[in-house]
């Protein structure tokens, strides 16, 4: 695992069906479309037993990130009854997670689960998701708002906070 810091990343490992999602520095929206497909991947396998984000490494997380991460809480929820860990120790990432709503569709721990020990002791079990290079303008434009509108679902304020941003997108 690596990280130069000047750019997000994120890097997914599993191990038994316990996958582990790390954000490394900025994530933006330039990884919203294989951080998509990765959920959907991860949701339509049959070893899947349970998912934690690993924030620690973040400085910054754009709004398309956030909606995603609670677009595969929710259907880790319905489809497997299982509530995804945020792992964080980052105040100002916490701060962001607490003020979105995502604690309440996702767990939020301090300390590295037992049960992904054995991920983090593995060398090179991360893929990186590589950034979008052909982005197809109408899919970004429909995963940006998929994941707008799961933020939305949380509560109020995130309605009123990004209902300026769901028009102009849908009018766009």
């Amino acid at each position: 695992m690596k990280s130069d810091g000047s750019s997000g990343e994120i890097l997914v490992a599993d191990h038994k069906g316990v996958y582990v999602i790390k954000m490394w520095g900025d994530v933006r929206l330039t990884l919203c479309i294989p951080f998509d497909n990765c959920i959907e991947n991860l949701i339509a396998r049959e070893d899947f037993c349970t998912i934690l984000f690993d924030l620690n490494d973040a400085y910054g997380l754009d709004s398309t990130t956030l909606g995603l991460i609670v677009k595969l809480a929710v259907k880790s929820k319905s489809k497997y009854n299982e509530t995804p860990l945020i792992l964080c120790n980052e105040p100002a990432i916490k701060r962001l997670i607490m003020t979105m709503g995502l604690d309440d569709v996702c767990e939020l721990v301090t300390d590295l689960p037992s049960s992904c020990n054995e991920i983090y002791s593995e060398n090179n079990c991360f893929t990186n998701l590589e950034p979008s290079t052909k982005t197809d303008e109408s899919l970004l434009k429909s995963k940006i708002l998929e994941s707008h509108y799961a933020l939305m679902e949380l509560n109020k304020i995130n309605r009123e906070t990004f209902k300026d941003l769901v028009q102009t997108l849908k009018q766009s």
